[in-house]
């Protein structure tokens, strides 16, 4: 039997009950030393606020309860976009956590080739991975750029006005975007913005971003600023394009300070966490960096976070109309 706890969370900051049931507010960024300095707050109301929800149960029964709280039913072809994560050892998402979600949606897993060096980045190659990684085992699955870019339209940003997603983009109707929470080298963090900014681009739409928009051939050198600004831009032309055909779901297990772009990432030296769902990646995204912030062992997660001015990701994504920073949180619990 499910047990729904609902704690309401304002604009970057996390309410959480303790086991004496008294509430605390952590503002990510303030006090860097142990995760946040937390004081005592009385919970509010935040009208207009995206919902996020959220279960400690990091299992397949647990992935699902958090997909059928968010009520949603997609139509037509359906997508389930993740990482197949860069071999010998990344922390991707391992299909046996995944499978019954993916099967239940009758999903076909896609992915797009990557804009570096490494085992994803020419097509025939990235089947491989898929396969080696067992995602072929459980689903179709598809290069979405294997026959290169189309454009979606990039609405009132101040660094794009067109983004490069792969050609198949449109060959699906709904999109299920399954991420795992991590760290990142140059975002700070990877959830679901990440994934479906960079995640989605083409191998010249992830040089697209990364150079700020400024380059479709090299991914280098660009602004810092300019790539997490070009990040949300791309982002809110994916979401723009499907509307209520897209949600999210983020999984904060294995919370390396490393992506899993990254074949031999750092080992995680902080606790997994659990999966949180949202029809909102600005709200999702901001849930999952405020659980870090209040974490005990999250000091390094964090400190990847704000040497790349990672929030700043979060802050322009809001500003663009990607989604809403504030959020009630709503913890799935069994029993």
């Amino acid at each position: 039997m499910r047990k729904w706890i609902s704690v309401l969370l304002g604009m970057g900051m996390l309410f959480s009950m303790t086991a004496c049931g008294s509430l605390y507010t952590s503002e990510p960024g303030g006090g860097t030393s142990g995760g946040g300095q937390r004081t005592p707050a009385a919970p509010g109301n935040y009208p207009g606020n995206s919902v996020v929800y959220m279960t400690t149960e990091i299992s397949p029964e647990g992935l699902m309860a958090v997909y059928e709280a968010l009520n949603w039913t997609p139509s037509g072809n359906v997508a389930v976009k993740l990482s197949t994560g860069e071999p010998p050892a990344s922390n991707y998402l391992r299909p046996e956590l995944i499978a019954d979600l993916v099967q239940a949606v009758d999903g076909t897993i896609v992915e797009c080739n990557t804009a570096y060096g490494g085992s994803r980045a020419e097509t025939a190659m990235h089947y491989q991975v898929a396969e080696d990684h067992g995602f072929t085992a459980i689903a179709d699955f598809q290069i979405l750029d294997e026959d290169g870019s189309m454009t979606l339209p990039v609405e009132g940003g101040i660094r794009l006005t067109e983004n490069y997603v792969g050609a198949a983009f449109a060959d699906y109707d709904s999109y299920l975007i399954l991420s795992h929470f991590k760290g990142h080298s140059m975002a700070g963090f990877g959830g679901a913005i990440k994934n479906i900014s960079i995640g989605l681009g083409s191998s010249e739409g992830k040089c697209w971003i990364h150079s700020g928009g400024t380059s479709r051939t090299n991914a280098w050198g660009g602004e810092q600023d300019a790539f997490l600004e070009s990040m949300a831009e791309a982002g809110k032309s994916v979401a723009d394009a499907l509307g209520d055909r897209i949600i999210y779901i983020n999984v904060m297990n294995r919370l390396s300070v490393d992506c899993d772009c990254d074949g031999n990432p750092a080992e995680p030296d902080m606790h997994d966490i659990g999966i949180l769902a949202s029809a909102d990646p600005v709200a999702l995204d901001q849930a999952c960096i405020d659980l870090v912030y209040a974490a005990e062992d999250g000091q390094s997660l964090i400190n990847r976070i704000e040497s790349r001015n990672g929030l700043h990701t979060l802050e322009h994504a809001a500003e663009v109309g990607l989604g809403s920073r504030g959020y009630e949180l709503i913890r799935l619990e069994t029993e």
